[in-house]
């Protein structure tokens, strides 16, 4: 029987588990691993009762504070919306074969440009001040992804290595920026203004801005270029074997430095995304987990654009429901730290749960791992 034949068989159930079978035992996991931590934090809290149920009152809680409310929704869907946004410019880098661990810095860099333009463009028409300053966020971001973009094509430096210097150089210009030309006048710390009427407009609740429709949106591109294009196409065939690509008329080079620069185009939107829409100014320890956290978004939704929207969602879940988590059982935040670094390592070991839980019918690749261990610096060069 063919390979397709025997996915036939198997019917729409049995490939749905073949894509999301790994995701979800990882999920599972790391909730399992999670209580482990919590009993053992316990254990190390002197003259406290053990509680075997702490852990069941922690995950209620988290999920009580995600979902239990039309303001705990709001809150996850605000949450997810840069996860989602940075999700997109992590998997879309897989795709051609490149690690873009650079999300972080060019998020960081997005922001700055949106805060700048939107502090100059404050008392303008709202709808002429929040395009310029997304706008501002997107080439910032682009721009911090060109660089590696640009580095690799030409002497094939690695861009695991040059976007984690870049990540650190963005650290250092957003605190310059902002504790030099735009900090406000006279204030005790390093803050810009407000960038007033290009703050995001907000469409759901009382926190839900428009960014959430961005975020959508732009997933809907990333899969439309991705699938539908003969730009996507070539991104794809570069990322599965450059050789081949270069044989049949494609442009490696080419394709690596614009998949570099629509990365950090995502990535900056993110970034515009929450000081438009969340902060609306920005301190000189301006910082977030999301560049890294987008990376486990991308992998557990296995570079897939729609998956991405349903891990972006879980992750901004799990953020939203900490703080009720923290106050009913007393389980510090952190905690989320720890669950979501626990999916991401079951998800890299994917081939090693495989074996040992002896899983049928479930893919063990995700896709982009054999991106994150090899380097395509020779043949972008040759």
């Amino acid at each position: 029987m063919t390979a397709s034949g025997a996915e036939a068989r198997r019917g729409i159930p049995g490939r749905i588990w073949a894509v999301a079978g790994l995701p979800i035992i990882a999920i599972l996991l790391s909730m399992v691993v999670g209580a482990f931590v919590i009993w053992g934090s316990e254990l190390l809290l002197p003259d406290t009762a053990f509680d075997w149920l702490l852990p069941v009152t922690a995950y209620s809680a988290l999920i009580e504070g995600s979902v239990g409310s039309w303001n705990a929704i709001v809150s996850t869907l605000t949450q997810a919306t840069p996860l989602i946004l940075a999700g997109l410019s992590v998997a879309l880098g897989f795709k051609a074969g490149l690690f873009n661990i650079g999300a972080q810095g060019q998020f960081l860099m997005g922001a700055l440009g949106a805060v700048t333009v939107g502090v100059m463009m404050a008392d303008q028409p709202p709808i002429l001040a929040i395009t310029l300053a997304t706008i501002a966020g997107m080439a910032f971001g682009a721009f911090w992804g060109f660089i590696p973009g640009i580095l690799k094509a030409v002497s094939g430096a690695h861009e695991v290595v040059t976007t984690i210097m870049l990540n650190y150089i963005a650290i250092s210009v957003l605190a310059w920026a902002v504790s030099g030309p735009l900090k406000v006048p006279g204030s005790p710390s390093p803050i810009t203004f407000d960038v007033g009427n290009a703050a995001y407009p907000i469409v759901i609740g009382d926190a839900g801005h428009i960014g959430i429709l961005l975020a959508l949106l732009m997933t809907v591109v990333v899969w439309f270029l991705l699938y539908r294009t003969t730009l996507g196409f070539e991104t794809r065939t570069v990322g599965a074997n450059p050789d081949a690509a270069r044989y049949a008329g494609m442009r490696p080079r080419t394709i690596i430095v614009l998949t570099m620069s629509l990365c950090g185009l995502l990535a900056g939107l993110a970034g515009a995304g929450v000081v438009l829409g969340v902060t609306h100014t920005m301190t000189s320890s301006f910082g977030t987990t999301v560049g890294f956290d987008a990376i486990a978004v991308a992998l557990l939704a296995r570079s897939n654009p729609f998956g991405i929207i349903f891990s972006g969602l879980l992750f901004g879940a799990m953020r939203a429901g900490a703080t009720l988590m923290q106050i009913d059982a007393g389980i510090p935040p952190e905690l989320i730290d720890v669950i979501q670094a626990t999916i991401l390592l079951f998800l890299v070991a994917a081939p090693v749960l495989q074996r040992v839980l002896r899983l049928r019918g479930v893919s063990g690749s995700l896709g982009a791992t054999e991106t994150i261990t090899r380097s395509y610096g020779r043949e972008a060069v040759s």
